[in-house]
């Protein structure tokens, strides 16, 4: 049995923008990303940390790393999938996200879990 099968979760992410709590006047475009993270690997894994890297349209680009996601550290056992909404806010009314979870199988084995780009996008940005 291949050990990166072990080792492995998906995630999926969609992103909406949030008029309400956005001052476009003000450059400022509110977000919200509701994240889905499943356990497609064969052994239990917790997941302890999070890396983000939010690029604005500009290129300007911000770093958020911090322990688990929402306050928790969710355990995820094979199948199981855990799901939650944040948010951020970036300057300009079009942008993305990527990044990493940082998790640890109940063996011990430390592993990234990928976190495909995402569009961060006002309506009637994109074409």
């Amino acid at each position: 049995m291949s050990s990166a099968k072990h080792y492995e979760c998906s995630v999926i992410v969609e992103a909406v923008f949030i008029l309400e709590q956005s001052d476009v006047e003000r450059n400022r475009y509110a977000f919200a990303y509701h994240v889905k993270i499943t356990n497609t690997g064969n052994i239990a894994a917790q997941l302890i940390s999070r890396h983000w890297i939010i690029t604005e349209a500009n290129g300007e680009q911000q770093e958020v790393k911090g322990l688990g996601v929402v306050g928790a550290q969710p355990l995820l056992n094979p199948s199981e999938h855990f799901e939650y909404t944040s948010g951020t806010v970036i300057n300009m009314p079009m942008g993305e996200m990527h990044g990493t979870y940082q998790m640890v199988a109940e063996d011990g084995t430390r592993f990234d879990v990928i976190i495909h780009p995402f569009v961060l996008s006002m309506p009637r940005v994109l074409h």
